[in-house]
């Protein structure tokens, strides 16, 4: 039977390329499916430009013939956008002035033809309605995987008592071929004594010097900031590193993610001077009901979008007491900047510390566009937590934090942390967990 793919609209609001990701198959898009992108193209929003980019791509695979015939792709796979199908008999109950029916019909149609039809929707209520009407269906992303999944970014590590003993004396330790093959580029390890894990030394796998070293020493605090656990003390390490072009930063709410990217952020900028500019933004995603439009200018707009940032500025400046008068005086001087990633797209940061918060709001593509403004110099901190999603796209697995956690992880300019403990309060802790 010939395998076809049905796709929902929001698989190509999600990613336009998604036409490429089926293979040998057949692909086909209801003219419902366009009909509903053409109301996304004017937006302004990551939905806009999507729908935008699909229709170019479409256009350009006009060439080959009639889509309604069925063009090819370049991945072998084949291409069919046409008519709305309907069906007939037991499935005239649909009531196909639904847009989502009318999908679901034509895939209903393509199975009554003796096909192998999938229907690949991220709406979950239609995946229902499919499945109640035996038709099959499937999430677009990964499958079958879930956030415990996720690479950790570090391990313990067990050795003889000896190599342990090496460790720490030369503050290095040579791993084998065999070894290293199995560690990624900057994974934290915890090495410690074979059977015995209270006798522990903490590293990091370099991967040019081809064996374990030592973490950054943090004797006087990063902006008055001292770890609280192994794991951000595995965090500063990589936020401090300069040879460490991009940092992630997962953890659940407490763990100190924000606080210590823009401690280490300020450390390396203001102190250190490594960088010409500490720039903080987070993408524009309401919880809950959104608040619509807020009077007052641009700054006075993004007040409340960026207020958790400005708390954690507060704090900070707190502990560095008498040092520095306030992150106002930094801002007017040119050294700290906070803004939504809205106007990002299309720009070239050079020599900044750039840390993207609540990045598990983002889809793989805007994560991209993200990364792929770097300049010379520069350094990308992501920080978020794959469990609180406010998108209604996105879920803990295919959204753009973990997604680039996944993807880079094999990379020498790239670090992870998973972060587990809560340190915010005992009370944050307790609803972390029980709630």
């Amino acid at each position: 039977m010939e395998k076809v793919f049905v796709l929902d609209t929001n698989v190509l609001l999600f990613d336009p390329m998604a036409i490429n990701k089926f293979g040998k198959n057949t692909v086909f898009i209801p003219l419902i499916v366009i009909e509903e992108l053409d109301r996304f193209k004017k937006d302004q929003n990551e939905n806009g430009r999507n729908a935008r980019h699909f229709s170019r791509i479409v256009d350009d695979l006009r060439s080959q013939g009639p889509l309604s015939h069925g063009v090819g792709l370049t991945n072998g796979g084949k291409l069919i956008i046409s008519l709305d199908k309907h069906t007939k008999g037991k499935y005239d109950v649909i009531d196909i002035s639904i847009p989502d029916n009318r999908i679901l019909s034509s895939a209903l149609a393509l199975k009554e033809e003796k096909k192998n039809v999938t229907l690949i929707s991220k709406d979950i209520n239609l995946r229902l309605k499919s499945d109640m009407l035996g038709l099959n269906a499937e999430d677009y992303g990964p499958k079958d995987v879930t956030i415990d999944d996720l690479y950790t970014g570090n391990r313990l590590y067990e050795v003889e008592v000896q190599r342990l003993v090496e460790f720490e004396k030369n503050r290095f330790l040579a791993l084998s071929e065999k070894e290293y093959a199995e560690i990624n580029p900057n994974e934290y390890l915890i090495v410690c004594e074979q059977g015995n894990d209270r006798h522990r030394a903490l590293g990091r796998y370099s991967f040019d010097k081809k064996g374990i070293v030592p973490l950054i020493p943090i004797r006087e605090g990063v902006w008055g900031i001292y770890p609280k656990n192994t794991e951000q003390q595995f965090a500063f390490d990589a936020l401090l590193n300069d040879e460490v072009k991009l940092v992630t930063l997962v953890g659940k709410a407490g763990t100190g993610k924000t606080l210590l990217a823009i401690a280490a952020g300020l450390e390396k900028t203001i102190n250190d001077e490594t960088f010409h500019r500490l720039l903080v933004s987070r993408p524009v995603q309401p919880m809950g009901k959104d608040l619509g439009y807020l009077p007052g200018d641009v700054n006075e707009k993004l007040a409340p979008w960026m207020q958790p940032i400005f708390d954690n500025m507060d704090f900070l400046f707190g502990q560095q007491r008498g040092l520095h008068s306030s992150w106002e005086e930094l801002i007017n001087q040119g050294l700290l900047h906070v803004e939504p990633l809205t106007y990002i797209r299309g720009r070239t940061i050079p020599n900044q510390y750039l840390i993207i918060d609540e990045a598990q709001n983002l889809s793989p593509h805007e994560v991209k566009t993200i990364i792929t403004r770097a300049g010379e110099g520069t350094k990308i901190v992501l920080t978020g937590d794959c469990e609180q999603i406010d998108s209604p796209y996105l879920d803990s697995v295919n959204n753009g934090l973990a997604y680039v956690v996944d993807r880079l992880k094999n990379e020498k300019i790239t670090a992870h942390t998973n972060l587990k403990v809560g340190e915010r309060s005992e009370l944050s802790e307790i609803a972390s967990k029980r709630l």
